[in-house]
């Protein structure tokens, strides 16, 4: 069942209902439990028993990771018994970091990893199999998001974090039906601490949470697949259009996928509040920033707290100078890149991230060292065109995330300046299946710009929230108008791929 689906609404009620129905904890997280196995079974029951096991195999890691050495071992031999103990912390991290590390790549990356060697030595056996294996090999529903919370778990408990000895604890946090697929990423000590005291929400809560997925229905059904449209003819018809196309095509993509992604996190974020539970938020106005850095601090935020927590911070951070600080930049985001997907692209794509923050932490540098720089980014041009760079670099690098295959997106970057269309590709496109002009798209996708600069400015700038009362009128009304505009097949989120 996909999320805004008939089904999911009378999957969650019926949840709902048995879910406070209940008053023991225990049970509630027993039908939070076997409500998330019905969820993901209606997915991909096959995987299953391999999410069991291998949440199984970290809590067990977790509990021996947090066993203290021997309090009754004498005092001389308490040293070499400490070391003795922490050398072997480490190495069962290792192992739980590996298993998790190496499910990720069984599934998402051996034939890209096959066709990769193929491909340097020149043997297409390899290549062929490399095919087969990946026609055959379909990767888990956010298995890259299980992995990541696994990983954290473990980094976590081995840094002193309390383990959980509550295996129906544990399974409710990892198998919890809002934010399985396609998170946000989040961590079990948080979460766990909300499950000790699971009380009925508050009138303000029903509300918000309804009001989260009626954002999440617009977000996804009114705006994001109505995008995907554009974008998916754009892009399948890369030797027809012409430069003015792919430039629109690629800040549509751009608006798809923030829309796409972060409307799947309300809806995640409003079916968890409805029972209780607080997640995370995941997005922060991240086409308002004025630097690329502040931009990762507002996109994907969990992702970014995580590859910070367990990738920057143990390679040195930026506590080692300025050099080494911008290899660990580079080297995160190759790695975010390749968590994305098994393609050559979401390495560049990576890369181009890195660079863009390696070019930042050069200029914030000098601007620290120079102070008229310093003081022109806070001027009106300054802000104006760092907003313009940064936004210009994200939209650019968002080319490569789409069409991760090399052919395509050296084809498209090739033809982003001076190239003249075809006249039947805007006949198709823009009269006979959107029925609009290119200019009139244009000015929609500069309005919904502008349209989350008034609410970024309403809601952080003049500190103002819709009411109450006016989110029950909205909310029906919302949801009424995503089902009524909505396209007649909706395209599944674009992050199930990752």
């Amino acid at each position: 069942m996909a999320f805004l689906s008939i089904i999911y609404g009378l999957f969650l009620l019926s949840v709902l209902g048995v879910y406070w129905s209940v008053e023991r904890r225990s049970l509630k997280l027993g039908i939070l439990l076997l409500a998330s196995l019905v969820f993901y079974s209606s997915l991909q029951i096959q995987y299953i028993p391999l999410l069991l096991v291998m949440m199984f195999i970290t809590f067990r890691l977790g509990i021996a990771l947090s066993a203290p050495v021997d309090w009754r071992i004498e005092n001389e031999n308490w040293e070499f018994a400490q070391q003795d103990w922490g050398r072997r912390r480490l190495k069962l991290l290792i192992v739980g970091i590996v298993l998790n590390v190496l499910l990720l790549l069984g599934f998402k990356y051996v034939p890209f990893l096959l066709s990769s060697v193929g491909v340097l030595f020149q043997l297409p056996a390899m290549q062929a199999n490399a095919e087969w294996v990946g026609q055959q090999l379909i990767a888990p529903l956010g298995i890259s998001f299980f992995c990541f919370e696994c990983i954290a778990y473990l980094i976590d408990v081995y840094r002193g974090a309390p383990a959980t000895y509550d295996l129906l604890k544990f399974s409710a946090y990892k198998l919890f039906f809002a934010k399985l697929i396609s998170g946000p990423i989040t961590r079990f000590h948080p979460l766990a601490a909300q499950f000790q005291s699971l009380q009925f929400p508050a009138a303000a809560q029903i509300v918000e949470g309804l009001w989260l997925i009626a954002s999440g229905a617009v977000k996804k059904l009114l705006l994001a697949d109505h995008l995907a449209t554009l974008v998916n003819l754009s892009f399948d018809n890369l030797e027809r259009a012409g430069s003015g196309d792919l430039w629109l095509a690629t800040f549509a993509y751009g608006l798809q996928l923030y829309l796409d992604f972060s409307g799947y996190v309300d809806v995640a974020r409003g079916s968890a509040l409805l029972l209780g539970i607080e997640l995370p938020q995941n997005f922060n106005f991240p086409y308002l920033t004025t630097s690329i850095a502040d931009f990762w601090r507002r996109w994907h935020m969990t992702l970014g707290d995580w590859l910070r927590n367990y990738l920057y911070f143990p390679l040195g951070g930026s506590r080692q100078g300025l050099v080494r600080t911008c290899l660990n930049l580079l080297i995160v985001m190759l790695i975010a890149g390749i968590w994305h997907g098994a393609a050559w692209g979401f390495v560049v794509w990576g890369g181009l991230h890195g660079l863009f923050l390696v070019i930042h932490r050069l200029t914030d540098s000098l601007s620290n060292q120079w102070t008229p720089l310093k003081q022109f980014w806070k001027t009106v041009p300054g802000v104006a065109i760092a907003w313009l760079v940064t936004q210009v670099s994200v939209f650019f690098a968002w080319i490569f995330f789409r069409l991760p295959d090399f052919r395509d997106s050296g084809l498209m970057v090739q033809r982003l300046w001076g190239h003249v269309g075809d006249i039947q590709f805007a006949q198709k496109i823009y009269v006979e299946t959107l029925n609009m002009e290119r200019s009139h798209i244009a000015v929609l996708l500069a309005g919904v710009m502008v349209a989350m600069g008034i609410a970024y400015t309403i809601q952080r700038g003049f500190k103002l929230q819709l009411n109450l009362p006016i989110k029950i009128v909205l909310v029906p009304i919302c949801l009424f108008a995503a089902w009524l505009l909505a396209p007649n097949e909706m395209p599944p989120y674009i992050y199930f791929d990752f």
